[in-house]
């Protein structure tokens, strides 16, 4: 979708509105761009950093997380400075447990978005270990705000796993907004100096 606003010469987040049919959805999109300050940040567009965003649904529950990065100018290194994400899964049954499961999947796709994959030498692995499969610290960890959507006319969906689906596609398309450059693949590349 980002792809399509920009050749379309649109804001990544009104070019969705404009085309999206499901309310639940949208009512998630607009929650996180909200509470992101999402048109102050891309009118205040600055040197090294960009803003993303992404949405989309996976069992029964719906997500929306807009990010901010930024891109060391020495080393190229992408880091993840905020994300916000707002969450629906339904009626909300325990809200301390759903905060939990929804801050712990943002920080399983922080892995996949930087840095986590097996590397292979001669048919074996290579980093088969924590100490060489670097999953995220503490230091990785950003800002993180939650918006979680309570909906007690809806029964119950799962939390698991549907909060990971935002976290990587908002990270790569604020890459896009700080450097001009698509990713897509995974870990998010370092950015090409100069």
């Amino acid at each position: 979708m980002d792809e399509l606003a920009a050749e379309a010469g649109k804001d990544p987040l009104d070019f969705r509105l404009a085309h999206l049919e499901n309310e639940r959805i949208r009512a998630v999109l607009e929650a996180a761009a909200e509470r992101f300050g999402w048109r102050k940040r891309v009118a205040e567009k600055r040197p090294g950093r960009g803003v993303g965003l992404a949405c989309g649904t996976e069992k029964n529950s719906v997500v929306a997380a807009c990010a901010e990065v930024e891109i060391d100018a020495k080393t190229g290194v992408l880091r993840l400075v905020e994300i916000v994400q707002a969450f629906e899964c339904g009626k909300i049954l325990n809200p301390g447990n759903l905060r939990q499961q929804v801050e712990g999947c943002l920080l399983m796709g922080l892995g996949a978005a930087l840095r986590e994959r097996l590397e292979f030498s001669g048919g074996r692995v290579t980093n088969g270990s924590f100490a060489r499969y670097r999953v995220p610290r503490f230091a990785d960890v950003p800002k993180v705000e939650l918006v979680l959507l309570d909906r007690p006319d809806l029964a119950p969906a799962g939390a698991g796993e549907t909060p990971i689906i935002a976290v990587a596609p908002a990270m790569a398309n604020g890459y896009f907004h700080a450097t001009g450059q698509r990713a897509r693949t995974l870990p998010l590349p370092v950015a090409s100096k100069g």
